[in-house]
């Protein structure tokens, strides 16, 4: 792949800040867009400071992360730029609907040789692609966070996804040091589908009593070596994409993943997580959890 190619991010969260900061610090220009200019000024604030822990711990230097944080622009929509883009990346909310209309607008706007994927955790690939005229150009690429740290992309085939469109995202994938595996879709497609159930499964068990938030994390992380345990994935993934993610699943694939009612309640209460400073664990402004804050269930 030549220099200093063009990519631009759909989503401006904290999934989007990851994937750009991602692709900045691997030599390519980045337009971050959002329709939010607030969304956009926090993920900035969030790279800048990807890429200064980078430099105190040595992994890049100084005028590396300078380039890297100058090599992305924002934008208040997929505007006119994109046309010198060779890859879109979508990381919208996990509504089909919203995915499919950036979609159909990214497809429009960008050169018929770019890649467009979508970062989905559950969602159909091939309704998504159906939103464009070019559906053979449309992939999966499933990132996980922080995207700084974990090393796998799931790379997702949609009916009509092209091999030429595979073969040049496996590329990209391995242009910012990601590993992959590759997956025919399927509802929830490998990850999703294995963190919806273990996550599921221990908020009923913290809902019935069987065992305080902190030993049922501590079960995964010390019996089977997981670096963290599936209370403390939700409140990083975000117990309201998590419930969007089982509702999903629970509609297409039936009753074993139904959501436990604890979640439902915990969205309504917006205790989404991290980013809401309240999860299962509470969090302080700087998004460490707070000791012995674990959520305490009345049965």
């Amino acid at each position: 792949m030549p220099e200093r190619e063009t990519v631009v991010v759909v989503g401006a969260g904290l999934m989007g800040a990851g994937i750009a900061y991602a692709f900045a610090s691997s030599g390519c220009n980045v337009i971050l867009a959002d329709n939010s200019s607030a969304s956009l000024e926090k993920a900035l604030d969030t790279i800048s400071g990807s890429f200064g822990a980078g430099v105190e711990r040595g992994k890049i230097t100084p005028e590396a992360a300078e380039a890297g944080l100058n090599a992305i622009t924002t934008a208040e929509g997929v505007d006119e730029r994109a046309n010198a883009a060779s890859l879109l990346i979508e990381t919208a909310t996990e509504n089909l609907a919203v995915k499919c209309e950036i979609i159909a607008e990214a497809a429009s706007r960008l050169p018929p040789h770019a890649v467009i994927a979508t970062n989905t955790s559950a969602l159909s690939i091939s309704e998504i692609a159906n939103a464009c005229t070019a559906p053979d150009r449309v992939i999966g690429m499933h990132f996980f966070n922080p995207v700084p740290k974990m090393k796998l992309v799931e790379i997702i085939l949609g009916l009509e996804t092209s091999s030429e469109t595979l073969t040049r995202t496996i590329e990209w994938t391995g242009r910012i040091g990601k590993d992959h595996i590759v997956v025919n879709e399927a509802p929830g497609f490998t990850t999703s589908r294995m963190s919806a159930l273990m996550g599921n499964e221990a908020m009923y068990m913290l809902a019935e009593g069987v065992a305080s938030a902190e030993d049922i994390d501590k079960s995964l992380r010390m019996a089977f070596n997981h670096p963290m345990g599936p209370l403390e994935t939700g409140d990083l993934t975000g117990w309201d994409t998590r419930l969007k993610v089982l509702e999903y699943l629970y509609d297409v694939m039936g009753e074993r993943f139904r959501p436990c009612p604890l979640i439902r309640k915990m969205v309504k209460a917006g205790r989404h997580g991290r980013k809401t400073g309240k999860g299962v664990y509470e969090y302080d402004a700087t998004g460490i959890r707070i000791p012995g804050s674990g959520l305490k269930v009345s049965l």
